[in-house]
């Protein structure tokens, strides 16, 4: 456990926050300050062909020891953490033991842990959580991947009698502002299949995900005397207000679950002669994803014709649901599952509310179901993570490396 607790805390102290304004990939400077510790990592507890390029792509081998031919598997995570909440001067907090009560986080800011708001926690007791400070957040999405992947290769080096086909490992820049897979080399990383270990909870297992796209509305207005506007004034900000107002209010993420798609407005600003606001469009399913998409353009459209076509919009679609390339190799989804069963992990499978680099890369011929990490609350400063569903992700990718060198 303080092995894991360790290699944890070395990464999340380095600042990786990604920037989507960024040009550059990665998006940050910071962000190679992880990767190069992890490349003299990776080398240091002995795998091989440890590369990285010139975008911080990190791949490693662990050879077969095996001589039947088997598949080659792969595990992948993310070395930046979000935009949306500091991650600087990350300060984690051990929680040994806890009872199940609240936990101050922050005297000073009044930041508080609690059971009461985040039930989740009363599964925990008597385990040991990593926590925030309450001024930034934890990082477990998703260096709690990375310390079980590299704790896991380091464990099968270390036991060679456990017999397992090649293994790749692969760590990215940038997933948290949707680009962690765009220069993913597929056909570099050489495996059949892979997992992100990139989840939440103990046991989750996933290979659903949002069909995801993002919009861009700017609005031209003109600004005229409020006393001698009529007929001539064209307010951007209330035309703005007008869009939002059409979409279907119990369409939002706060409004819905499972499987119920939204639209989330998440960024606004604006004057009398120009507005602009940015969504996103998510769905599982692509009938009614394309659906959501129209839905933008039609109100466009509605609202052009109303105010002498003051209205731009761009709709980019972001990724896919993975669904529609896993499901024809559902043996792979299976295999991670008899996995967590034999290491007594229930698993949980049900759709991601969100995307993983994995729904990019099953796109792009690497079939990559996703793994719980551990970690919950991601992206804030309630973050935490139990070391002990670490230690469960860890006997979780040595049993598949296990099990994929078995024939079925």
């Amino acid at each position: 456990m303080q092995h894991i607790i360790d290699r944890f805390l070395s990464y999340v102290k380095i600042d990786t926050q990604s920037d989507p304004n960024s040009e550059t990939t990665p998006s940050t400077e910071k962000q190679w300050q992880l990767a190069d510790l992890l490349v003299d990592e990776l080398t240091r507890i002995g795998m091989q062909d440890v590369t990285i390029d010139d975008n911080a792509y990190i791949m490693a081998t662990l050879p077969s020891n095996v001589e039947e031919d088997v598949p080659v598997i792969g595990f992948i995570s993310h070395i930046d953490t979000s935009p949306d909440f500091s991650g600087s001067n990350v300060n984690p907090k051990i929680i040994p033991d806890y009872d199940g009560g609240d936990i101050v986080l922050n005297v000073a800011e009044k930041v508080v842990l609690s059971p009461y708001y985040f039930d989740d926690l009363l599964q925990y007791e008597g385990q040991t959580l990593i926590t925030t400070d309450g001024t930034t957040l934890l990082g477990a999405d998703d260096k709690a991947g990375i310390t079980e992947i590299v704790t896991a290769m380091e464990y099968l080096i270390q036991h060679p009698e456990i017999k397992h086909g090649k293994i790749r490992v692969g760590f990215n820049p940038d997933e948290e502002i949707g680009r962690g897979a765009h220069k993913f080399d597929v056909e570099k990383f050489g495996a059949n299949w892979a997992y992100t270990m990139d989840g939440s909870q103990v046991g989750e297992l996933e290979y659903e995900n949002f069909n995801a796209a993002s919009a861009k509305v700017t609005i031209k207005g003109k600004s005229v005397h409020p006393g001698y506007a009529k007929g001539k004034m064209v307010n951007a900000v209330s035309i703005a207000n007008e869009f939002m107002w059409v979409l279907p209010i119990e369409e939002t993420p706060q409004n819905t679950s499972n499987r119920e798609g939204f639209f989330h407005i998440h960024h606004m600003q604006g004057s009398i002669e120009y507005a602009e606001f940015e969504l996103i469009i998510r769905d599982h399913d692509r009938e009614q994803f394309e659906k959501r998409k129209q839905l933008l353009l039609d109100i466009t459209d509605k609202l052009n014709s109303l105010y002498d076509n003051c209205i731009a919009i761009e709709v980019k679609d972001q990724y896919y649901n993975m669904r529609e390339k896993v499901e024809p190799v559902m043996h792979i989804v299976e295999l991670a599952k008899e996995a967590m069963e034999a290491v007594g992990v229930q698993p949980i499978i049900k759709p991601i509310r969100g995307g993983t680099d994995g729904s990019q890369l099953s796109f792009m011929g690497l079939p990559c179901p996703n793994i719980f990490a551990g970690g919950h609350n991601f992206h804030g400063k309630y973050e935490y993570v139990p070391v002990e569903s670490m230690q469960k992700a860890v006997e979780v990718i040595v049993k598949i490396c296990e099990l994929a060198a078995k024939p079925h």
